[in-house]
């Protein structure tokens, strides 16, 4: 794949200017690309699909039947390199299938289950003879993988696992005792990738038999959601584990659970925004031909405001995405793909991208799931129908792969000890912002359909840097994080925002600067009214995280700058929403 982003370090959106160019988006696509979704897109269409009632009521042998046959089309082994049976494509590729298996929900979760988390402690630490045993039987699915992790003490604090592993009297095997929770392929598995204590201390991973005696499964758990899905718990007694099922060292098990999160992370935000389009596009059918009062429900100014809403927050979503995985393609074109240790390095750089777009890609869905149920009415909360299941199974999406609180403090931390070792020029960026605001000059409005929008991000980065300085020097930069969750959480939100503002900006303008102003008038509704809505959202968040770390006259004149650098003239919102809402409508789907 060729990218012409230039490589730039993770969290440098917050204190450098990026350019259109650097931004990497769907148009830009390869061949390859277009047709590996295209594979995913009519396996999900032609085999998945047509069974998903049958497949939600937890049909296991038929949920397994389909993933060996993912697995013959390449689909479970993308990222596995050729020489261990996959088909060794990039990053990109895999978030593209992601995107398509999004349409249902419990079988991208199963797919996950098996092919990222389940298969990524083996394809990024695993020793040479681990990786051809292993890999080739992952990619095809001849044998199905599982993530054992959670524990009943210890959730989103997993290195609190209290399973134990002793290493035998002959050390020919590690003998692991505990139990595990809430374990996905539980029900089906060959493999679980489980973490356990050496000796009670030395936090590791090892490759588990399933069928090893001691090794008990636990009942379906009757879930809220995510009803095709097996999710079980289990029991470890006496568990027998060959020592060579040893993954990377003793005691080094937190890189890979940490690791394999990071990545899951970057593709769990494909997954709900795919899941966003193909709510989005059930809504839109109802409501062109469910009528009302002698109208359609797409002729209604409310309904053509939700559905306005949702296409923003979808293509926003979407450009963050397609933005982090450019740079992170870009940041592994120099690396050598066999060295595994170096392409999680180049992934890691960009370990605060992975965590906002789980976070914002979450609340995306379920914003955008909850207004499905809404515009459906009665019927949507009818089983009958199809908004009452994505309603349901969106709600996971912020509790696993690290709940948003705890990605809130990772994007904010991240930050903070990339800015304290170097790496990151906050500090002389927020020098920089105190040097304009005490200037007092405003800066000189650009030219073109997105000057105005230009300006509003640049100061949204700006506030929130303001914002971030006030507080970093309030509760310190090496303060216990414990002591100020709140306040690092509201940082987070304030860089997510500003995030998502830049990347739908480049994006639009990328877009004009090639195709011209009259081919994208939507996508430019689009990003005027996301910055203008989100610049008023910074502004809030703001306030209050200044409330929180000070007071008297110091909160009244940071409260003053901030709006000073906020200041801005709103847009009609309601004009732009329904200019989009009209579109997407006459497409009969999700199509910018």
């Amino acid at each position: 794949m060729s990218v012409s982003v230039q490589t730039v370090p993770g969290g440098n959106f917050l204190v450098e200017e990026s350019s259109p160019k650097e931004l990497f988006t769907p148009d830009e696509l390869s061949e390859e690309h277009r047709m590996i979704m295209d594979t995913a897109r009519r396996f999900m269409l032609d085999e998945v699909m047509p069974k998903a009632e049958q497949l939600e009521k937890c049909d296991l042998e038929l949920l397994v039947k389909l993933l060996k046959k993912s697995g013959e089309l390449g689909l479970l082994g993308a990222e596995i390199p050729e020489e261990y049976g996959g088909m060794g494509l990039d990053l990109l590729s895999s978030m593209l299938i992601s995107e398509e298996i999004g349409r249902l929900a419990s079988w991208s979760v199963s797919v996950g289950g098996h092919a990222g988390i389940g298969t990524y402690p083996v394809l990024y630490f695993g020793n040479e003879e681990q990786r051809k045993k292993w890999l080739p039987l992952l990619a095809t699915g001849e044998l199905i993988s599982s993530y054992g992790l959670t524990e009943p003490h210890s959730g989103s604090d997993a290195l609190a696992a209290r399973t134990k592993a002793e290493l035998s009297e002959d050390g020919q095997h590690y003998i692991l005792n505990g139990s595990k929770m809430w374990i996905t392929n539980a029900g089906f598995a060959d493999l679980m990738m489980v973490f356990a204590k050496v000796d009670g201390t030395q936090f590791s991973c090892f490759i588990v038999d399933t069928k090893s005696p001691g090794f008990t499964l636990g009942a379906e758990e009757k879930k809220l959601g995510l009803k095709g899905s097996s999710t079980r718990g289990v029991t470890l007694e006496n568990v027998k584990v060959p020592r060579e099922n040893l993954v990377g060292e003793v005691g080094k098990g937190h890189k890979i659970a940490l690791n394999v999160l990071n990545i899951g992370r970057f593709k769990l935000g494909a997954w709900c925004i795919s899941g966003s389009k193909f709510a989005l596009n059930d809504a839109i059918k109802y409501a062109k031909e469910r009528t009302q009062f002698g109208k359609h429900l797409a002729e209604f100014g409310a309904l053509q405001e939700k559905f306005g809403q949702m296409v923003t927050l979808i293509w926003v979503g979407e450009s963050m995405n397609y933005r982090t995985a450019g740079l992170i393609e870009k940041a592994l074109t120099s690396v050598d793909k066999k060295d595994s240790q170096a392409v999680l390095r180049g992934i890691e750089e960009y370990a605060a991208e992975c965590a906002i777009l789980k976070v914002w890609g979450s609340e995306a869905l379920d914003y955008v799931v909850d207004e499905c149920v809404q515009i459906f009415g009665g019927y949507g909360y009818s089983q009958e129908y199809p908004a009452e299941r994505p309603y349901r199974d969106s709600r996971i999406n912020r509790i696993f792969e690290g709940t948003n609180e705890i990605n809130r403090l990772t994007i904010t931390g991240t930050l903070l000890k990339r800015t304290m070792s170097g790496r990151l020029n906050l500090m002389d960026a927020l020098v920089e912002v105190q040097k304009e605001l005490e200037g007092g000059v405003s800066p000189a409005p650009g030219t073109g359909p997105l000057a105005r929008e230009k300006t509003l991000v640049q100061a949204s980065k700006s506030g929130a840097l303001l914002c971030a300085g006030v507080a970093i020097n309030a509760i310190g930069m090496d303060s216990p994080e414990e002591k100020h969750q709140e306040a690092l959480m509201r940082i987070s939100d304030l860089v997510m925002e500003v995030f998502a503002q830049e990347s739908a900006w480049l994006r639009c303008q990328k877009l004009i600067d090639s195709r011209g102003e009259d081919k994208v008038q939507m996508q430019i509704d689009i990003t005027r009214t996301y910055v203008n809505d989100s610049v008023d959202k910074v502004r809030r968040i703001g306030r209050n995280l200044l409330a929180t770390v000070s007071e008297g006259e110091a909160l009244e004149e940071s409260l003053e700058q901030l709006d000073r650098l906020l200041k801005h003239t709103p847009i009609n919102t309601v004009r732009t929403r329904r200019r989009i809402a009209e579109r997407v409508l006459e497409a009969g789907r999700y199509q910018v």
